[in-house]
């Protein structure tokens, strides 16, 4: 009889020691899982910051389009040049892949970064959109069109205090030049997708 008794507590233990077993590794499977959630996480969110940092070359691009446009032929910059993704107007729409109005040609898909030394790394593409900043297209200094514009000029001195320059007659002048707005689009690896804009003048 003291015998069955022993055999019988052995197969409660066998038994109980089976349920922690299976209790432990589902805790460990469980585990692991958070784990990888977190990594796959954490990359994304390198992936993205990784885009907003490659967005910097299509606002340089964008930028160089620009001064060598204004300097070639600076009246090409009063009308639209959907092609280019350049619109002469801002129009009111969302940043998608198209835009509304009498711009509506302006897409990203129009105006992709590949030329050094702009060209994105391996894996990511860099699209640009521009914008000028004003209510319609054609010559800005006309009364007709209003633009947004980087301006101002300081006060001309006439004297000044001990120690301090005296400027006479001369004012400094800082320039007036139209604004123009950059949205870039980065799409980079594992499908991230950032969206930049900037505002130059």
């Amino acid at each position: 009889m003291k015998r069955a008794l022993a055999s019988a507590e052995r197969g409660v233990v066998l038994f109980i020691a089976l349920i922690i077993l299976v209790a432990m590794s589902l805790a460990g499977i469980a585990l692991m899982r958070s784990v990888d959630t977190g990594t796959i996480v954490a990359g994304n969110l390198a992936f993205r910051q990784s885009t907003m940092f490659v967005a910097d070359l299509g606002i340089e691009a964008a930028r160089a389009w620009l001064v060598a446009t204004a300097a070639s032929s600076p009246g090409t910059l009063n009308a639209h040049a959907t092609d280019q993704a350049y619109c002469a107007r801002l129009d009111d729409a969302t940043i998608a892949t198209s835009f509304s109005g009498a711009c509506a040609g302006a897409t990203f898909a129009a105006r992709e970064v590949t030329a050094a030394p702009y060209a994105p790394p391996a894996g990511y593409t860099v699209r640009y959109v521009i914008h000028r900043m004003c209510s319609d297209q054609g010559d800005p200094s006309t009364a007709a069109i209003e633009c947004v514009k980087a301006a101002g000029a300081a006060a001309a001195g006439t004297g000044g205090t001990k120690g301090a320059a005296v400027y006479g007659a001369y004012a400094l002048a800082a320039p007036v030049a139209t604004v123009y707005r950059v949205t870039v689009q980065v799409t980079g690896p594992r499908n991230s997708r950032s969206y930049v804009q900037a505002v130059v003048f």
